[in-house]
């Protein structure tokens, strides 16, 4: 009888999660630990946008001087925290040269390539899986307040467009007031993308759980991985917090805190920690129920079944552990300028989380060049929940020396 593999999977996030199904599936055995608990992190408190739409890269022509220009107007939604790190302003510069239009749409290829999958996959795991986590199959609203500013976007709906068959539905004030009356008379119009969708990420990672633990993972968390003992150029165990674990095949799967990861990887990736926010209440009397995108104000309001959430901005602070409540207050003032009852009335839940950004809006998945069995999935950028499946699949692909149904090359370590 053939032995089954042992793989080691670092991260509790979505994913961590969808890699050690993928590879469960391939009849590997799967221990995966976490240094807090399941979908604590980042996974716990996003906006729960499974959006395609989103495809393009923050780095595209023309965001260096849009972001100049509301930060001089004091309401910028990006703050960089003033610190002298090279590695970030390394990180700012490369970000700065690939706003142009061949590299973002080079990064939004990439980026597609999990995107689309991904959809058909959740669509095809809720089916199978009777995953109960509020999904709604609802669209996507792109709403604007400003005339301008809906004129504007028929460019970038042109892109998606012609470049990768995203078609949306301009609506017109009156329209979109009758679609949905939660908005108040003063929005202009907005873009709507139907094939879009939704879900509570707290309930999706509560359930991964379950689904993981009745397929035999091993999941221990508040375990935190210390070193990794490596044989000519192999991994044999992981030391961790909680003893030792021996592998065939590691991965590391843990966000943004994989840059801080390069003692036991023996890489530093140029991922940076943008700290996004979100507040989560009841739901307002009246409700939205089509979640939306304000573009002028960069912030997402989505509507769920057991509550209503605010989120987005994004901080260059490092990794500081602190809500700054000007950013809840940003957050909160954009909504007002929206919505005809911005908030409900029990507050529930104020929160932040380091989302994983690397300058060219694409993840790095794949092995680490100086090893032989460490792999890594990380630097999904605010689309982690959106591209967890495909990136799950790609892993276990990879990691079990199948082909890829998609190509790795553009997520490469060291590109």
């Amino acid at each position: 009888m053939t032995q089954r593999r042992r793989a080691l999977i670092v991260g509790g996030g979505v994913i961590g999660v969808t890699s050690a199904y993928y590879l469960s599936e391939r009849n590997w055995d799967v221990t995966l630990i976490e240094k807090d608990s399941i979908g604590g992190g980042c996974s716990h408190g996003n906006c729960g946008l499974i959006c395609p739409s989103d495809v393009l890269p923050l780095a595209s022509p023309g965001a260096i001087r849009k972001t100049l220009a509301a930060m001089c107007r004091g309401r910028s939604p990006l703050y960089i925290k003033p610190r002298l790190t090279p590695r970030l302003w390394s990180w700012l510069l490369k970000f700065a040269l690939r706003c142009n239009p061949r590299d973002m749409i080079r990064s939004a290829n990439g980026r597609m390539a999990l995107l689309e999958p991904s959809m058909l996959m959740y669509q095809q795991l809720f089916d199978r899986l009777e995953i109960d986590c509020e999904w709604q199959h609802r669209g996507l609203l792109y709403v604007f307040q400003s005339l301008k500013g809906l004129d504007a976007y028929s460019s970038t709906d042109e892109t998606l467009s012609e470049e990768f068959g995203l078609i949306s539905r301009r609506l017109e004030s009156q329209e979109l007031h009758s679609l949905d009356p939660s908005l108040k008379d003063s929005v202009a119009g907005a873009w709507y993308y139907e094939d879009d969708g939704h879900l509570r990420p707290d309930r999706l990672m509560s359930e991964w759980k379950r689904i993981l633990t009745e397929a035999g993972v091993q999941i221990h968390e508040n375990t935190e991985m210390q070193g990794l003992d490596v044989r000519q150029g192999t991994v044999v165990s992981a030391e961790t917090s909680s003893g030792d674990f021996d592998a065939d095949a590691v991965l590391v799967a843990t966000g943004a805190v994989a840059v801080q990861m390069k003692r036991q990887i023996g890489v530093r990736l140029p991922i940076e920690p943008g700290k996004g926010y979100s507040i989560t209440m009841s739901r307002p009397s009246i409700c939205p129920e089509i979640p939306m995108l304000f573009p002028e104000h960069k912030i997402a309001v989505t509507p769920m079944n057991t509550g209503y959430r605010l989120g987005s901005t994004m901080e260059f602070s490092g990794f500081d552990t602190r809500i700054n409540q000007k950013r809840i207050n940003l957050i909160r003032k954009s909504a007002e300028v929206y919505m005809r009852e911005p908030f409900g009335d029990e507050l529930h839940e104020q929160w932040y989380g380091w989302r994983p950004m690397t300058y060219d809006g694409l993840p790095f998945i794949g092995p680490v060049p100086s090893m032989k069995n460490l792999f890594v999935a990380a630097g999904h950028n605010m689309l982690g929940l959106s591209m967890a499946p495909a990136t799950g699949r790609l892993v276990a692909e990879l990691m079990s020396d199948e082909r890829p149904f998609i190509d790795p090359t553009p997520y490469r370590i060291g590109r």
